[in-house]
């Protein structure tokens, strides 16, 4: 009998990403784990890799419905959702996809904080709407320029917003793990409360998991004071969400621009009461190219394990 050696795993892949993968190697589908478990055993012991596109916990319970599993090949840069551990213990290589929507998602963050400072939805809507007659201009909007720029994390995806609002004569500050290689920015160590105090706008770009958990803290966000601005095109789990809605409901940070949510994509309603946020459905890397690249690299890692080849991207 012919082997299955890839499955599809995920609602959201895509009918065109589904059909190039299933044409590249013969495959079988399922959108959950319930799914994945109805599949019968002949099946699942075929299975040596996963392309993964989920947004629920894959760990040891899932891998080991898949006995000769060896790699889970994700649609994505962060892999917070796959219980890295776990694939580790049991043999199995977890890749991502990295560098290729850097671009998109240091974009989406510049422009968050462009239409949050300059209140750009509410114009849209004055212009639309028709009330630009009766109601004049809008309140003045807050200047971006020659501000203070914080990234929490200058890794990949932090480097090139800091490059872009760099661009926007601000002077730049940053945490990360170690210094970089940088033109002068400040650099905090680990401290984000000491960033925060030194900076206007505060751009979250740290990866999602347990070890980043509530990175900024109430402490922090306290810290950024009432004209700071908070931008999270991370994970909803590096922020204190609750500590952040506490502030911007008080007014003690000026605003928001936020793609991602904790509990998502479910939001708390409190953030639909505020006029000083600006909200995405976590559509950082939501252009055509930037996921079509995205489904290619994790076809390249696919291809490669299956060929025994190296991995492109191997996270462990």
């Amino acid at each position: 009998m012919t082997r299955t050696p890839l499955l599809i795993m995920g609602g959201g892949t895509t009918a065109e990403d589904r059909a190039r993968l299933e044409a590249a190697h013969p495959s079988v589908f399922a959108s959950n784990f319930d799914e994945l478990a109805a599949l019968d055993a002949e099946t699942r012991a075929g299975i040596r890799a996963v392309a993964y596109r989920g947004h629920y916990r894959f760990d040891g319970t899932g891998m080991d419905l898949l006995p000769n599993l060896e790699v889970i090949a994700n649609f994505g840069v962060g892999y917070d959702q796959i219980i890295v551990s776990d694939a580790t213990a049991r043999g199995v290589k977890v890749t991502n996809t990295p560098d290729v929507l850097n671009d998109d998602v240091a974009d989406l963050a510049v422009a968050m904080l462009l239409a949050q400072c300059r209140n750009m939805v509410a114009g849209d809507a004055r212009v639309r709407n028709g009330e630009w007659p009766a109601k004049g201009e809008l309140p003045l909007n807050r200047k971006v320029t020659g501000s203070t720029a914080g990234i929490v994390g200058l890794g990949r995806i932090g480097r090139e917003i800091a490059d872009r609002l760099a661009a926007f004569k601000m002077e730049i500050h940053y945490t990360s793990r170690t210094e970089k290689e940088t033109p002068g920015w400040t650099y905090h160590g680990s401290d984000v409360v000491s960033l925060a105090r030194a900076v206007d706008f505060l751009v979250v770009a740290i990866v999602g998991g347990p070890e980043t958990e509530k990175t900024v803290s109430r402490a922090a966000i306290e810290a950024l004071g009432p004209r700071g601005v908070i931008v999270n095109i991370s994970r909803g789990t590096t922020i204190d969400e609750a500590a952040m809605l506490d502030a911007l409901e008080a007014g003690a940070i000026a605003g928001a621009g936020l793609d991602v949510f904790e509990g998502e994509p479910e939001v708390n309603p409190r953030f639909f009461a505020l006029d000083n946020v600006h909200l995405q459905p976590h559509q950082g890397s939501g252009t055509v190219e930037t996921r079509r690249a995205m489904a290619m690299l994790q076809l390249a890692n696919v291809t490669a394990c299956l060929e025994g080849q190296p991995l492109k991207t191997p996270v462990n």
